[in-house]
C-alpha cells in the first residue's frame, strides 16, 4: 500500500492525501507537480526514475488505513536526477 507521504521531498510542500498534483516515483519519493516537472525534468532525483501521477485513496478508505505522517525533506534542495 502507497504510504502517501504529505509533503515534497524539494520545498516541502504539503501535499495532502487527496493532493491532485503529487508526483511519486517507484520507490514513492514524493514531490509536487512543480517541482517534478520544472526542476527534475520529470525524473526523481534519487533513482533516476520516472514520476507520475500519485493515486489518490478514497476518503471512505483513508480512516482504517491512513496517509504517512512521515515528512522527507532534502535541505540541499533539488538536484537533476542521475544517468
Amino acid at each position: 500500500m502507497l504510504e502517501l507521504r504529505p509533503s515534497c521531498e524539494c520545498c516541502d510542500r504539503d501535499l495532502p492525501p487527496g493532493a491532485t498534483d503529487a508526483m511519486i516515483c517507484s520507490f514513492e519519493c514524493t514531490f509536487c507537480q512543480t517541482c517534478a516537472l520544472s526542476r527534475l525534468g520529470g525524473r526523481c532525483p534519487n533513482c533516476g526514475g520516472e514520476l507520475v501521477a500519485r493515486p489518490r485513496r478514497p476518503d471512505a478508505r483513508l480512516a482504517k488505513n491512513p496517509a504517512s505522517t512521515r515528512r522527507v525533506f532534502k535541505p540541499e534542495g533539488c538536484r537533476s536526477a542521475p544517468d
